[in-house]
């Protein structure tokens, strides 16, 4: 499949990201493979910066089947129309298959329970419009085809897709709510950590208290951005960990059995019908 459009000076991998068809990173690796022409010459570096106005074509594979295998896992379905569905991951489920994680993802339980699932996200992606961490429980939007997986990333890179979490943090907050504007880059202490860093991307999270107890807090936490890890930075930041993160957290915090943290609602546009939807899933570790 190919697509063409008009430079507007921004990065490469930026440029082919913008309209929600492929992921940034997806955009990156289609240019280090050669597949994207600017002003007809062959451009492979992610990071090149086309002049406003240049003609940028994009090779796109058609999408493979996916490798990943069905699975009768059990999962929650909220909602399922020809287009699009709402699940329920489960904590400690990994969204989709990697090295060391080859099966009992969420994937594999889609491909099992859905009839179909967009190609975008690739092979072992099929479907994925966002994603949680594996240790995060709650709601997660999958896409049917390709035009209702564009138009979902769009609303997501827009910022049209509003999601809040339920997340337990450690100690008492000293105002009813409050904003963290803080970048988040790769930490470069630990790389397999995320970390508040100077040159790394905008990032605002929302928050305000629910429920005080006496050595922790359960908060509605509002994410305007979607960082990796970015509800356990933010809050680790403030010195306020999610309880049960043992990547973020701290020895001398409150025990937990899990990491408490959930997806407990989202809202986005039909991209069919146009409805507004909005959908929750009761927290499994709060009593509000």
């Amino acid at each position: 499949m190919i697509r063409e459009l008009t430079a507007a000076g921004e990065r490469l991998d930026v440029e082919l990201a913008k309209d929600g068809t492929v992921s940034r990173s997806r955009a990156a690796a289609l240019i280090r493979e050669g597949r994207v022409q600017v002003d007809g010459r062959v451009e492979d570096k992610p990071s090149a910066k086309p002049e406003a106005g240049a003609r940028i074509i994009l090779d796109m594979p058609e999408p493979r089947p996916a490798a990943a295998q069905p699975q009768d896992l059990p999962l929650e379905i909220l909602y399922q129309d020809a287009h699009l569905a709402v699940v329920i991951k489960p904590a400690g489920m990994v969204v989709h298959p990697a090295a060391g994680n080859d099966d009992g993802t969420l994937v594999n339980a889609l491909l099992y329970h859905l009839d179909s699932l967009s190609g975008i996200g690739g092979e072992m992606r099929p479907g994925i419009v966002h994603r949680l961490d594996k240790d995060t429980s709650g709601l997660m939007l999958v896409a049917k085809d390709d035009a209702t997986h564009a138009a979902l990333s769009r609303q997501l890179a827009d910022r049209q897709m509003e999601k809040h979490y339920r997340a337990v943090v450690a100690g008492h907050m000293k105002e009813p709510s409050g904003v963290i504007e803080k970048p988040i880059g790769r930490s470069r202490q630990d790389r397999k950590k995320m970390a508040v860093e100077p040159d790394g991307r905008w990032a605002k999270t929302e928050w305000q208290v629910l429920k005080e107890y006496p050595d922790r807090t359960l908060l509605d936490v509002h994410i305007v951005t979607g960082r990796t890890h970015q509800i356990r930075v933010h809050m680790c930041s403030i010195g306020h960990p999610v309880l049960g993160d043992s990547l973020y957290g701290h020895r001398g915090m409150p025990g937990a059995g899990r990491l408490m943290l959930h997806a407990y609602s989202l809202s986005f546009t039909h991209p069919a019908t146009g409805e507004r939807m909005t959908f929750t899933a009761p927290c499994p570790f709060s009593e509000e």
